[in-house]
Parts: C-alpha cells; sequence; structure tokens
C-alpha cells in the first residue's frame, strides 16, 4: 500500500523538530520505513491473573503479523483486566464497572499520546470489551476490536460445565444438596483452560453486540480460545485495521443509531446479559449517538430469543461457533426482518455477511423467528413506584408473567448471601439489594454469588431479587438490576423496609410497592456515602446513573 495522505503519527515522526521523538522511536526498534506507513496500536488486556485473557498476548503476533502484512506498523502497548469471575462476591468486585472508565481512558491517552494512527483492541474479559468500544468511538480513528474467544466446557461426570456451575454449586453446597468433595470435583473440573467464560453471559453478549454494532469482525470472535482457527483470525484483524488505516474511516462510522439497535437486538435475541443495558447506551454516550435503555424493551417487545444459551438454556458460546455462528445467528434474524442493513470493519456490509452463513446439519443451538426458543426478547425495562428511571429484568428462560412477595431488604450484597446461604430465604420472597448501585457501591458490583447460590438451592424463579447494583451475564432466575435512582442518591429502594409487599408485572413494565412513600421519605435519614478512597471515590463523584450507562464523562452528567 501506498501512503496517500497526512497521517497522526506525522506529529512524532516527521521533521527536524521531532529528531529526539524519532530518536527514542529508534531506539525502541522502529525504523524509516516503520515512520512512513500508519503506525497503529495493537492495545493488549493480557494478563495471567484470569483465562478470558491469558492466551492474548500468544494472540498478539499473528495481528502484528496481519498489521505488517497490511502495510502499517504495529506499536504495542497493555491495559488492565478486572476479573468478574474472580472477584465476585467480594470487594474487589466493586473494581469492575470501574475498570471500564479506566481501560477506555488508558486508551485514549496512550493513543492519543504517542499520535498514533489506528488501534486494534484485543479483549477477554467482560468489561474490556464495552471499553474498547467506548474508547474508539470517543477517539473516532480507524480501529477494530479482536475478541480472544470463549473457553472450552469443562467436564465432569458426564456433563458439560462452566463456571455458572460452580456459583450454583456453592449454593447447593449451602443447602446441604451437594458434599464437600463433589463441590471440590466441579471446582477442578468447570475451567478448562484459555477463554472468557462459556455462555451467553456477558463477555460472549458483547462480543456479539460488537459484532453486529460493526467494530469487531463478522466470525473473527467465533472460534473458541483454543480453536487453531483463531490464530488466523487475528492475522486476518491485523490487516483489516491496515486497511482501516489507509483508508481513514474512523470509528463513528460504524456506531449509529442503526448499528446500536442491531446490538440490542443481538442481545435481546440470544437471551444475553443485562450488563449490555449498561454498556449500549455507554457507548452511544462517547459516540455522541442518543440511545435509551428503552430500546431494548422496545425491541424485546417483537424479538423472540432464537437460541438456547445458557444461562437459560442448554447450550455453550463453543456449540453456537459449532453450529454456525454468530452469522448463522444474524442471518435468521436478517430473514425475520429484524435488523437492518449497516456498514462494519470488514468493509462487507453487514447483510452480505449474514448471506454466507453456513449451518451445520442437525443442530439445536439456533432457531428461526418464526419458531423461536422463546416468544419475546430477554429484557424488559420496568418502571414504577420503585423504579422511576428505570430498572432491568431478565426474562431468559423463565416467566413474563408476575411476581408479589414481601421485602426481604439487605444493604450490602454480603448480608444477602449470608442470609441465603443460611438458607433464611424461603420461596416467595422479594431480596432487596441496595447501596449497591454506581455511586452507592461504588462500582455497581454483580450479584452472581447470591443468584447461583438461589438457584442451587432450586428457588430461581421462585423468589425475586431486586437490586441497585447488577447481575452477572450468567445470573438466571426472576431477577431485576440496575434500579434507579439507586439508594446512595436517595432513590425509593433506599425506602422499602423488610415485609413491605413489593408487586412485579413484566406485562406491564411495572414494580411497584404498597408504601406510603411521602410518610416513609419524611422519616429517611441518609446513609453516609462509603467511601473507600482513591479511583473508588473519584469514580463516585463523577458516575452517572445506571439509566445512562453509568458513565463519567461529563456531556451525559445531569449538571
Amino acid at each position: 500500500m501506498n501512503e496517500t495522505r497526512q497521517k497522526r503519527s506525522d506529529a512524532i515522526t516527521k521533521g527536524p523538530a521531532k529528531a529526539p521523538a524519532r530518536a527514542m522511536l529508534r531506539a525502541a526498534g522502529y525504523d524509516d520505513k516503520d515512520f512512513a506507513q500508519p503506525m497503529i496500536a495493537v492495545v493488549n488486556t493480557w494478563s495471567t491473573v484470569t483465562p478470558c485473557n491469558m492466551h492474548l498476548a500468544d494472540l498478539a503476533e499473528p495481528v502484528r503479523a496481519g498489521v505488517r502484512a497490511g502495510g502499517a506498523t504495529p506499536i504495542d502497548f497493555n491495559t488492565i483486566v478486572v476479573s468478574d469471575g474472580i472477584t465476585m462476591g467480594g470487594e474487589g468486585m466493586r473494581a469492575s464497572l470501574i475498570s471500564r472508565e479506566v481501560i477506555a481512558d488508558s486508551i485514549e491517552l496512550a493513543v492519543r499520546g504517542h499520535s498514533l494512527d489506528a488501534a486494534i483492541i484485543m479483549v477477554g474479559c467482560d468489561k474490556t470489551l464495552p471499553a474498547a468500544a467506548m474508547a474508539l468511538a470517543r477517539m473516532d480513528i480507524p480501529g477494530l476490536i479482536f475478541y480472544g474467544g470463549t473457553i472450552m466446557p469443562g467436564h465432569c461426570r458426564g456433563r458439560d460445565l462452566s463456571v455458572q456451575d460452580v456459583f450454583e454449586a456453592v449454593g447447593a453446597h449451602a443447602s446441604g444438596n451437594m458434599s464437600d468433595s463433589e463441590l471440590d470435583e466441579i471446582e477442578r473440573h468447570a475451567c478448562p483452560g484459555p477463554g472468557a467464560c462459556g455462555g451467553q453471559f456477558t463477555a460472549n453478549t458483547m462480543a456479539m453486540a460488537l459484532t453486529f454494532l460493526g467494530l469487531a469482525p463478522m466470525g473473527a470472535g467465533d472460534p473458541p480460545a483454543t480453536n487453531g482457527a483463531k490464530a488466523g483470525e487475528a492475522e486476518r484483524c491485523g490487516k483489516l485495521v491496515a486497511e482501516l488505516a489507509y483508508s481513514g474511516t474512523t470509528a463513528r462510522t460504524f456506531v449509529t443509531e442503526v448499528s446500536l439497535r442491531n446490538a440490542a437486538t443481538a442481545v435481546v435475541a440470544s437471551g444475553g446479559s443485562t450488563n449490555a443495558v449498561l454498556h449500549l447506551p455507554a457507548i452511544a454516550a462517547e459516540a455522541g449517538v442518543e440511545f435509551s435503555i428503552d430500546v431494548f424493551d422496545e425491541l424485546s417487545r417483537v424479538t423472540p430469543v432464537i437460541t438456547d444459551l445458557k444461562p437459560g438454556g442448554r447450550f455453550l458460546a463453543k456449540d453456537l461457533f459449532e453450529a454456525g455462528g454468530m452469522s448463522l445467528f444474524g442471518q435468521r434474524l436478517m430473514e425475520g426482518g429484524r435488523l437492518a442493513d449497516a456498514p462494519t470493519v470488514s468493509g462487507r456490509m453487514l447483510f452480505e455477511e449474514l448471506s454466507t452463513a453456513a449451518e451445520t446439519p442437525g443442530q439445536q443451538v439456533v432457531c428461526s423467528v418464526d419458531d423461536p426458543v422463546k416468544k419475546t426478547g430477554g429484557l424488559r425495562i420496568l418502571y414504577g413506584d420503585m423504579a422511576p428511571e428505570g430498572a432491568v429484568l431478565k426474562t431468559a428462560g423463565y416467566s413474563d408473567g408476575s411476581f408479589e412477595g414481601r421485602a426481604r431488604v439487605f444493604d450490602s450484597e454480603e448480608a444477602a448471601f449470608e442470609a441465603v446461604s443460611q438458607n433464611q430465604i424461603k420461596d416467595g420472597d422479594v431480596v432487596v439489594i441496595r447501596y449497591e448501585g454506581p455511586k452507592g457501591g461504588p462500582g455497581m458490583r454483580e450479584m452472581l454469588a447470591v443468584t447461583a447460590a438461589v438457584a442451587g438451592q432450586g428457588l430461581a424463579g421462585k423468589v425475586a431479587l431486586i437490586t441497585d447494583g447488577r447481575f452477572s451475564g450468567a445470573s438466571h432466575g426472576f431477577v431485576i438490576g440496575h434500579v434507579a435512582p439507586e439508594a446512595a442518591s436517595g432513590g425509593p429502594i433506599a425506602l422499602v423496609e423488610d415485609g413491605d409487599v413489593i408487586r412485579i408485572s413484566a406485562e406491564e413494565r411495572r414494580i411497584d410497592a404498597d408504601i406510603d412513600w411521602t410518610a416513609r421519605r419524611a422519616a429517611f435519614t441518609p446513609r453516609p456515602l462509603n467511601r473507600m478512597g482513591g479511583a473508588f471515590d473519584k469514580y463516585a463523584r463523577l458516575v452517572s446513573s445506571a439509566s445512562k450507562g453509568a458513565v463519567t464523562i461529563a456531556h451525559n452528567q445531569d449538571q
């Protein structure tokens, strides 16, 4: 390829005044040819702390080879990852959502600081995916996202396992339905090697969403982490980002109202994680595109669930890959009139990509729009007395009906988990977990430890769980998260007391309580914010409501 236009990197490589910068770059191994080509950030979230990202260092070399083959110069950077699965249920989980902002900020600083021409961002664990898209949308430079892929299933006693099974085994163990040795056996066999958690949990949900958003090439994220095709996809992505750098096609070309709706459609049609209701508005905010959480509810009314994926279904992400992958899933949505055509980073339009899908004979993972797994989508946005700004109900795999029960109120995840572990939660209870929102946590922890323990006791769908925090993509049951305003901001959830009758109607999109709200408000004493210092307190000062993506960028604040 030939250089045809001025490059951003000229700011550090051209002219006599840049001799010191070139001297430093030469010491790092770059030469005149490298300076003449587009200089592309290869941003890696590699870490040895989690299987989700542990293999990304190996995949970086074929990415670099692809960049070089495309006539560009790769420049490596690393950024952080906070493992949701490892931190779940503890204080460390408060860092998870905060890390999304830190990752996006660090990518921006490295790329803008060095005036680089484009970026390819290698991702694995949950928050690295939306953070990558947020950074690209914010900078509006050429770039794409390469997903390291799903973990393969573990195996124990003739059945496939994922980390979801380990969390649920904890609940079964606590209720006396599983022995110490059985729990230990599941723990040792559930996660066999590299790759992100294996169901349609947050990582795989967001990998799918980013593909339908157009920022990740169709097919690149499908092969599991250990699949032989993964290195080839890495090299292909390296070449594609070089092409984007030469063409000057930037991220906001792809992040539009149309593509955001496509991404949300993919989430609801796959029974995906409620975390997407945080992440897509955050990406939209960075791109300057209006996008309300109500889009998820609108789409769920007319979009069926057409995959039989865990946590509500039978299959894992590797099964979707073997069935025909995201392109087969998208082709079914396209045939059902649920998608709109849009450009993608591959250089092909979305419908062109989907037209080449190949279905594996006899596959049972992906159904059609006309004969779905579930007739309506997997997410509902609820309003009402308890959630004036909205809350998110995950319905995939469970009834779309109503739930009424008496509140069991807890002011932290730990208090709720202790009650579940002591078998104090009974059929018909409405478990309310508050002061776990973006500001109040701080950090909006996920409640997988609680929901999995409930499921392990056979109570999934028999009790309701409500929180101003989040639920993991692996959570299932009658679970409602992202209640806004949160308790720390004086939201109605802060006023609920033990024994209050709470009514939930999925059909009416309501969550209400039999409370004299005026009297309760008059007697309410605000609770001091949880101060943790450092980045946690800085985040609490800046963060917006969950209903707006829990972002920290100023133009999305109610100030």
